[in-house]
């Protein structure tokens, strides 16, 4: 099962630096400091198209981690948050999307090639997206087959895990390349102690005997907003969970296992390097959280994490 395709609509208007400009436009020159050190920081969002009206989700929750990247990585803004949430709704409202994925990009600019960025501006774009579902259109119910990564997530220490950066993501592209290279449709990474750590781009969880347990942040995980949501959820639903070490084994003898992501949403996983996990389909647990979520976005359940920000569209 292929993942779904991010492609293009050349006829959508980018916010970049304050502007709003023609696709075609928004460009950079080759030799800006992102393009050869990955200084990039970003975010992920989706808009979704609700019977309440037209709604991003999480967006001041996913501006704060754009601004928490930035910090972590010393890459001042010269926009607020509230300036780059306004941005994203302006993006949707002037392209006329009652449903988007959303791209804020913070990069290091034109001015110079050495490793210090010390001269290059702090360039910030918003990018919309027409993007369905990211492991597939099957995969929210029959679930996905993924496998158990040769490539090892970021060491402590080396590159902050806690930042959505560019350069961390060459690390999840070779997870991802060698999952589907093998027929797979993403890859599990451990962490450098040999406990799980998170899919390429996606948070983890795992259920055994009704007990929900996903890895701590300390395991080199992104502080997912979806994962955020789903711990809150399990709350709600009176379903025990904790944040500790996932041995690699109790992928395979668990009872259910799902990912979780603004992209990804809550995607079951039905076996793990071809051993199924369960009875090899969405347990139900994992269907509850998902139909949760999913309550939440269209307004039928309260929306105790303020994660809703309607908008209209003229």
């Amino acid at each position: 099962m292929a993942a779904t395709k991010s492609k293009f609509d050349e006829s959508l208007k980018i916010w970049m630096n304050g502007k709003i400009v023609e696709w075609k436009d928004a460009t950079v020159h080759i030799a800006v400091h992102a393009m050869h050190y990955g200084s990039s920081v970003f975010e992920g969002i989706r808009a979704y198209k609700t019977p309440k009206g037209s709604a991003i989700v999480g967006l001041s929750q996913h501006i704060r981690r754009l601004f928490d990247s930035a910090k972590i990585y010393r890459m001042p803004v010269k926009y607020t948050r509230e300036e780059i949430e306004k941005a994203c709704v302006e993006v949707c409202q002037v392209n006329k999307m009652d449903e988007a994925y959303l791209r804020p990009l913070l990069y290091r600019g034109y001015s110079s090639l050495g490793v210090h960025p010390r001269e290059c501006p702090i360039d910030i774009a918003v990018i919309p997206l027409r993007w369905g579902k990211y492991l597939g259109t099957e995969a929210l119910e029959q679930g996905v087959d993924v496998c158990v990564s040769s490539w090892t997530r970021i060491a402590p220490n080396t590159l902050p895990a806690l930042a959505k950066s560019g350069a961390n993501y060459m690390n999840s592209q070779l997870i991802n390349i060698d999952a589907q290279n093998l027929g797979f449709t993403e890859g599990i990474a451990l962490n450098t102690e040999g406990y799980v750590s998170e899919g390429s781009g996606e948070n983890i969880f795992v259920i055994r005997d009704g007990r929900v347990i996903t890895p701590p942040l300390g395991s080199s995980v992104l502080p997912g907003i979806t994962r955020a949501a789903i711990i809150h959820l399990c709350g709600e639903l009176d379903i025990p969970i904790i944040e500790d070490h996932v041995p690699r084994e109790l992928l395979y003898i668990a009872d259910e296992v799902f990912f979780t992501g603004t992209a990804a949403e809550v995607t079951p996983i039905r076996s793990v390097d071809k051993v199924a996990v369960g009875i090899g389909k969405p347990g139900p647990i994992t269907l509850s959280l998902q139909k949760a979520l999913f309550e939440m976005i269209d307004g039928k359940r309260e929306d105790k994490l303020k994660l809703l920000h309607y908008y209209k569209i003229d």
